[in-house]
């Protein structure tokens, strides 16, 4: 089953959940953001990405943190469901925005716990790597949505994991590319400290040769 929506494309990847801050700033958008308010409709982020658009996710007005007096506006929005988008319209009804049809993809909740937990202590070594602190949460409220801007993906990897309509396959996705991703870090830490150690004395331990073998090659 389609439905229509109103559009606004962006190169970005909104995941459900998702909370997302804009400035809204062009008259077809603030126009949009007008319609979300006083009629209580949802609109759509499609992901913009070399000059094609496919799918997206259907996002809610939150609220309007700031108006300005030339019309402009900080907004919050929520993401909500993944769409495909089916037909594309330039100019929406009458109005300034873009449109589309749309079908809605069925998420399937078969994640495991196991899963989950290795994901995350996947995620705790790539920022403990980085030397970073992502605010990451513990507990059941994790999900494979609850960080992946903060997993190194590129935009096309992020539209890949949006794409994915199982939690057990966007769990193994992630947990794939962190498996990879790991050890360039720790490789990366290893340069830096040899950089780093570049025309200082160094301390090497000692190496115990009483018990040896010749590589044979």
């Amino acid at each position: 089953m389609t439905q229509n929506l109103p559009m606004f494309p962006l190169e970005l990847v909104v995941f459900p959940g998702e909370r997302l801050a804009l400035h809204i700033f062009e008259n077809r958008y603030q126009q949009l953001i007008t319609d979300c308010e006083l009629q209580d409709i949802t609109f759509g982020i499609p992901v913009y990405i070399n000059r094609k658009l496919s799918y997206g996710t259907e996002v809610r007005l939150e609220r309007i943190e700031k108006r300005y007096p030339g019309g402009a506006s900080d907004v919050v929005c929520r993401g909500l469901r993944v769409f495909k988008i089916e037909e594309f319209y330039p100019v929406y009804n009458d109005k300034l925005y873009s449109g589309a049809e749309v079908t809605f993809l069925e998420t399937t909740e078969d994640g495991t716990v196991s899963q989950r937990d290795l994901f995350f202590n996947l995620a705790k070594r790539f920022y403990m790597l980085l030397g970073a602190d992502p605010g990451l949460t513990t507990g059941k409220a994790i999900d494979s949505y609850s960080f992946p801007h903060k997993l190194g993906l590129s935009l096309k990897q992020e539209l890949d994991l949006l794409k994915l309509s199982s939690e057990s396959a966007r769990y193994v996705y992630l947990i794939d590319h962190l498996t990879v991703t790991l050890p360039v870090v720790e490789q990366m830490n290893r340069t830096r400290e040899l950089i780093q150690l570049n025309g200082h004395f160094k301390n090497f331990d000692p190496l115990d040769f009483t018990d040896y073998k010749l590589d044979e090659l």
